[in-house]
């Protein structure tokens, strides 16, 4: 079970992004792709969809290694563990004790 799922709202611990906050877009893999972190240009050619063409701005991914679960009762980032709630499988923050379900669910 991977610690940080499409839909979590989560904090950027290393890099040139240290410390923004987003909602994970894409899981690629073992890199993430956060809503407005590592922003990076793409030169495009002129598309149906994009007629235009151009320089585009969009999300770059993000090693899943770091970035942390987002706690709101700690007002930080957090590791997790798996436990089990009624059967079903879920993520609780190690230190607050924080639930944290699946964003699909």
């Amino acid at each position: 079970m991977a610690h940080v799922r499409k839909g979590d709202l989560v904090v950027v611990t290393k890099g040139k992004d240290k410390g923004k906050r987003g909602k994970v877009l894409r899981v690629v893999g073992q890199r993430v792709i956060v809503e407005k972190v590592n922003m990076v240009k793409r030169h495009t050619k002129p598309t149906q969809k994009n007629p235009q063409g151009g320089i585009v701005e969009k999300e770059g991914t993000v090693a899943i290694a770091n970035v942390l679960l987002w706690d709101e009762k700690l007002g930080r980032g957090t590791r997790t563990k798996a436990a089990t709630d009624g059967g079903d499988k879920i993520r609780v923050g190690v230190k607050s004790g924080a639930k944290f379900l699946a964003a699909g669910m």
